[in-house]
């Protein structure tokens, strides 16, 4: 039986281009903390000191979210990014012991490019 989140089979479809395209593109609709999680892995995949399998695990969720055609399509309202949320949380899992404040700082900083003033501590819990 297939797993519905087989991550590993979606690392192919990241590209650094349409990951920012996608987000900037979704970023008001997909909401500031999924956005948030998103630009921490991207982050993350950018520290030299992160493992080749660690960072493929991230590229494979940071993947499905670029993909137009997922479990539940992104236009529908309010349920179109659950799966997104649910593969960027268990990314993030996988990431957590590289989340450095640097690495939080750079995603605060882009949203606050995206979103203007919000509750940081919000974004983070």
């Amino acid at each position: 039986m297939k797993k519905i989140f087989d991550f590993e089979a979606y690392r192919r479809f990241f590209d650094t281009g349409n990951f920012w395209r996608k987000l900037a593109g979704v970023a008001k609709r997909a909401g500031i903390k999924l956005v948030y999680m998103a630009l921490v892995l991207y982050y993350v995949t950018r520290d030299p000191r992160v493992s080749s399998t660690d960072k493929m695990k991230i590229y494979g969720a940071l993947g499905y979210f670029i993909l137009p055609a997922d479990l539940i399509p992104d236009a529908i309202a309010v349920m179109g990014f659950t799966d997104d949320l649910a593969a960027l949380t268990w990314a993030m899992y996988t990431a957590s012991a590289y989340v450095t404040p640097e690495i939080e700082q750079r995603a605060v900083d882009k949203l606050h490019e995206w979103f203007g003033d919000y509750d940081v501590d919000e974004v983070r819990s």
